[in-house]
């Protein structure tokens, strides 16, 4: 009888590895736009989204990422309900 493998991974791997260098799309924030509501930071499976303590001309402070650890899903782009997120082609 074969022995039985575990083959689960840690959780929270990525925080441990940086992941960013395989995507093929990043997200970038136009910060004029941001209206800071935190939507990216909520739907972020990978938790790379975070406030950066500065405030843009309307007066919201707004958001941007870490893309050590961005895996490209594009989540954050589409759940912006100001649509001030673009996933941008990453050409390496």
């Amino acid at each position: 009888m074969a022995k039985k493998q575990d083959l689960s991974a840690e959780p929270g791997g990525t925080m441990k590895n940086k992941t960013g260098s395989w995507r093929t799309y990043y997200p970038v924030v136009d910060h004029e736009k941001c209206i800071g509501c935190g939507t990216c930071d909520k739907v972020c499976p990978e938790g790379i989204c975070y406030k950066v303590g500065k405030k843009n001309k309307a007066g919201h402070e707004y958001y941007d990422n870490d893309l050590d650890y961005c895996k490209g899903c594009g989540l954050c782009a589409e759940e912006c309900p100001v649509k001030c997120i673009e996933m941008k082609f990453e050409e390496k």
